[in-house]
């Protein structure tokens, strides 16, 4: 699930940056005021004005990375979509069969899309805009590391995301979150650009509203991820619901003993998105994490 949480929040904050680009633009050529000042305000700022602007600009931006978020994944991971129909070699029919019947065992109508991506990170993540346009992907690192009781489980935690609509939740979570993002970061580049000569007022502005929406953009996937490892707990009952707990929990001490495995090619890859990885961070750093610690989670599983 890291690998999907941190493709949706950079795709929403380019696609949230691209928005306000092309609404300044549109505004500084048509004459349209899209300033929102109002002497009559406090600070002179038209609060409910911009409260609207702020939650379409937000849902329009989380929905938008929500509805791409499939094909994002795919290109940027270099996944190999598996055809069930067509020629594949025994380790790959094994994964389609094994997300196909987990996914009937959870009561989806439509199989999710199944993918392979080379990788010798042991890591799996689900993604897609619905259910019913759903992809499970794995990395070759997990098929080669894992035996195939832990696979399973690895698989019926990421069908489980597909099945409790995981995605189109943190969709809504975004949108709130962009919301505030947008809304306080016109209120700081207003501000801000009081701070300058009048004939320089817009070009402050312009860059303000960007730097901060990208900097609470990023405050704001704190939250995300506080609520991404709530879902991972979730999730793991789902998988063992799906595949048995046994099964499940023998997954997650797999991976435990597997994280951080990847080829000497695939460091730079592994870097890209070490705080985002299936097991949890310590620190500070924990806060951006999108998944808890993984004996944690064991402790939690064991539990039930």
């Amino acid at each position: 699930m890291g690998k999907r949480i941190l493709l949706f929040i950079i795709t929403n904050i380019l696609v949230l940056t691209t928005i306000v680009i092309a609404w300044s633009l549109i505004t500084t050529y048509t004459g349209i005021s899209g300033s929102f000042e109002n002497s009559s305000g406090y600070l002179g700022i038209d609060y409910a004005s911009l409260m609207v602007f702020s939650l379409l600009v937000g849902f329009i931006g989380s929905f938008f990375s929500l509805a791409i978020s499939r094909w994002i994944a795919k290109k940027m991971m270099k996944v190999k979509v598996l055809d069930p129909n067509g020629q594949l070699s025994a380790a790959e029919r094994a994964v389609v069969e094994k997300v196909h019947r987990l996914s009937r065992a959870a009561g989806l109508v439509h199989m999710p899309e199944v993918g392979i991506y080379q990788s010798g990170e042991v890591n799996a993540f689900a993604t897609g805009p619905t259910k019913k346009r759903s992809l499970v992907a794995v990395s070759a690192g997990l098929l080669n590391n894992l035996d195939d009781k832990a696979v399973e489980g690895v698989i019926a935690h990421e069908v489980a995301h597909v099945s409790n609509g995981d995605m189109v939740t943190m969709t809504l979570l975004q949108g709130i979150v962009n919301t505030f993002v947008v809304f306080f970061s016109r209120i700081a580049a207003i501000i801000a650009s009081r701070f300058v000569r009048e004939e320089m007022q817009f070009v402050v502005r312009f860059a303000a509203i960007i730097i901060f929406q990208i900097l609470f953009s990023i405050l704001g996937s704190i939250v995300v991820s506080a609520y991404s490892r709530h879902r991972e707990y979730h999730a793991d009952r789902g998988g063992a619901d799906l595949a048995g707990r046994d099964k499940m929990a023998h997954a997650l001490r797999s991976l435990k003993n597997n994280v951080g495995r990847a080829s000497v090619n695939d460091r730079t890859d592994d870097s890209a998105v070490q705080t985002m990885k299936i097991n949890g961070k310590s620190g500070l750093i924990s806060l951006f994490s999108s998944h808890p610690d993984i004996d944690e989670r064991i402790k939690r599983l064991e539990q039930r």
